[in-house]
């Protein structure tokens, strides 16, 4: 049977394998499936459950819904989980045993997380509340005319959310599994966050800012609570991003990871560990230069939210590291030994490790596979395949093998991949596109990408590259754009063109085309302000005016600054870094994409480029996308996301 290469409605054949969660006993495990449905234009997930011992799957919630977070009690008799049968995300739990899930929560805002109580008599979440409300307060909705939204605080609008309540703070409360009764454990007027449970149930750690919210103020404060005297221990209260909390099986130990603000938001994050013997807080992987944490990027995975650490009996730690395009998995002991767990050329996108820590339940993906779960032996390497979900599809497609590519430019290494057309012939040429990732702060990586194979299957050529900006390199590398956007990081592009143009002669030089999102949009545009060499270009979620950006952009007033070094005391440094005011020398006919209620590149970026191009003469066309945010590519509406891929195929055929 020969196969065919990857298309858009691959969207609604594959699926998403993530989030496994051993049982307590670890001859279990659980993990959440999700694919897309074309005809409700949803995503729809459920939760699978997988003996260990038979090596079977069973799947055990069912119906149109979204559900998240799978957490088993300490027991192993209780499953509860997230789900937004009701709309809004409300906690559920079920027996293990069987029987159907019982709804515990019916929360205003819905539930943001939740925690076990280790004794199965209560969960711990967390959720949004109005001041002067609790969890349990229920109001019937009334129709009422709009009000104004005064605004005091630069932080007032989000991504994904808009106009942010100014009176309603995230708080903490707890259910009782028997009763359904619902508390609030916290009350203040500020937001709080629910970070970890201790294994004898006696404390939290909460995430709360307590002071006076400065705009400028980027603190990440951890406390200990006493959840009985409620007396509080500081953990941590420096500016920067820590979380993803985990206490080690005795609770002496308090694991977290974060960074500080070193190097603004371009800083490696570190697994930090607070002895709560002695009060001393170690940096345990202070000696790698990469950082922590998953941070590769792809369109098709869902929900893959892995933990921060996990730890095992003899306080082994377990976490993710990013390094030249792999997710892979490492262990780390409290005397400063660190070392590989996984190989490398794949993403370790979920993990969940065996107390004992014989073995690790990871996903994995790779570029040519979606992802499934696997069994590893952590002593031998030795992998298990658990699930098949993407068998069928893999039967009858072939995905595109990347070959790696490496280059030098100036004093920087750069890294990156290349995809030959799918009906690639020995001495034939083809057309290529470069593909740019946005960020910059994230990495391409060895993981499935549809869209760089759905454009592989359409006969292109695909380029894409880490330039510096780029995580997974160094700490130097991926702070080196910082200052410098339009400088470094648009010749270590054009070098990586020049580079694969002179080692391969299937490319036409005479057919490139450049595409990207958001960073990626912001050097595309730069791209064909600043060379002709690209015969089309489709520009997404992009920045084209840094200027109304600092003012418009849920970030823009720090990012900016971050970014550029630059804010509106220094107008003239945003506007020579802006690609707006190239726009008279752009030749290359460009495709603009933007999403209507996108916050983060608000689409009055779009708007200002595309007018500004179509008075100057220049070929230009502008599409926009309603009801997206600047996740359109990854999580907007399926039918939106078919649409989109569309639009850039037709541009390229119509150029190329």
């Amino acid at each position: 049977m020969t196969k065919r290469p990857v298309v858009i409605e691959d969207l609604f054949e594959t699926k998403s394998v993530t989030n496994p969660v051993l049982s307590p006993d670890d001859r279990e495990a659980v993990i959440v499936v999700t694919e897309l449905n074309k005809e409700g234009n949803t995503y729809d997930s459920a939760i699978h459950h997988v003996d260990l011992q038979t090596k079977n799957v069973t799947q055990w919630t069912f119906g149109k819904q979204r559900v998240s977070s799978p957490k088993w009690s300490a027991d192993g008799t209780m499953l509860a989980f997230l789900s937004n049968r009701t709309e809004k995300n409300q906690l559920y739990v079920l027996q293990t045993a069987g029987g159907e899930a019982r709804q515990l929560t019916d929360c205003k805002n819905g539930v943001d997380s939740f925690q076990w109580s280790p004794c199965g008599q209560k969960i711990w979440f967390s959720g949004s509340v109005k001041t002067g409300e609790t969890f349990s307060t229920i109001e019937e909705t009334k129709e009422e005319f709009p009000k104004p939204v005064r605004i005091t605080k630069m932080k007032y609008k989000a991504d994904g959310v808009g106009i942010v309540p100014q009176d309603q703070f995230a708080q903490i409360g707890f259910v009782d599994i028997a009763t359904h009764s619902v508390s609030n454990f916290t009350n203040e007027p500020t937001n709080h966050s629910l970070e970890a449970v201790s294994h004898d149930g006696k404390q939290l750690v909460i995430g709360i800012k307590r002071m006076e919210q400065d705009d400028q103020d980027f603190s990440s404060p951890l406390l200990l609570v006493d959840i009985e005297t409620r007396e509080e221990t500081i953990l941590l209260n420096e500016q920067g991003y820590f979380g993803d909390v985990s206490f080690s099986k005795d609770d002496r130990y308090i694991a977290y990871v974060g960074a500080d603000l070193m190097f603004k938001n371009a800083t490696q994050s570190d697994v930090f560990v607070y002895d709560q013997a002695n009060g001393i807080t170690m940096n345990l992987t202070a000696a790698i230069d990469a950082p922590v944490g998953d941070v590769s990027i792809s369109d098709h995975l869902q929900q893959a939210v892995a933990p921060g650490v996990v730890w095992t009996v003899d306080d082994q730690l377990y976490f993710q590291l990013s390094v030249m395009g792999d997710v892979r998995l490492y262990a780390a002991t409290l005397d400063g030994a660190i070392y590989p767990a996984t190989g490398e050329d794949e993403h370790v996108y979920g993990y969940d490790i065996a107390a004992s820590g014989e073995f690790a339940l990871i996903t994995v993906s790779t570029p040519t596979h979606p992802g499934e779960l696997y069994l590893q032996t952590i002593m031998t390497g030795e992998r298990v395949a658990l699930t098949s979900f993407n068998d069928n599809w893999l039967k009858k497609v072939q995905p595109i093998e990347p070959q790696a590519v490496h280059y030098t430019n100036g004093d920087a290494d750069v890294h990156g991949w290349l995809l030959k057309p799918a009906n690639y012939a020995e001495g034939d040429t083809y057309p290529l596109i470069v593909e740019i990732h946005g960020g910059p702060h994230t990495m391409y990586g060895n993981t499935y990408f549809h869209e760089l194979q759905v454009l592989a299957a359409n006969g292109y050529g695909v380029l894409y590259i880490n330039p510096r900006g780029s995580h997974g390199y160094s700490q130097v590398f991926v702070d080196s754009v910082r200052g410098d956007y339009g400088g470094g990081d648009y010749e270590d592009i054009m070098a990586g063109l020049d580079a694969v143009l002179a080692q391969e002669t299937w490319i036409d030089k005479d057919r490139l085309g450049v595409t990207g999102g958001s960073y990626g949009g912001f050097m595309t545009n730069w791209i064909v302000g600043h060379t002709n060499r690209f015969k089309a270009a489709v520009t997404q979620r992009s920045i084209s005016n840094w200027i109304s950006f600092f003012g418009v952009s849920d970030i823009g007033y720090y990012f900016s600054d971050w970014q550029l070094k630059a804010d509106m005391r220094n107008a003239e440094l945003l506007w020579k870094h802006s690609p707006l005011r190239y726009a008279e020398q752009i030749e290359t006919p460009l495709l603009i994409l933007h999403s209507e209620k996108d916050f983060r590149c608000p689409i009055e970026q779009a708007e200002q480029l595309f007018i500004t191009m179509k008075d100057l003469g220049k070929v230009t066309e502008f599409v926009r996308f309603p009801e997206s945010d600047h996740n359109l590519s990854r999580t907007g509406k399926p039918n939106l996301r078919v649409a989109r891929l569309e639009e850039i195929i037709g541009w390229f055929e119509r150029y190329l």
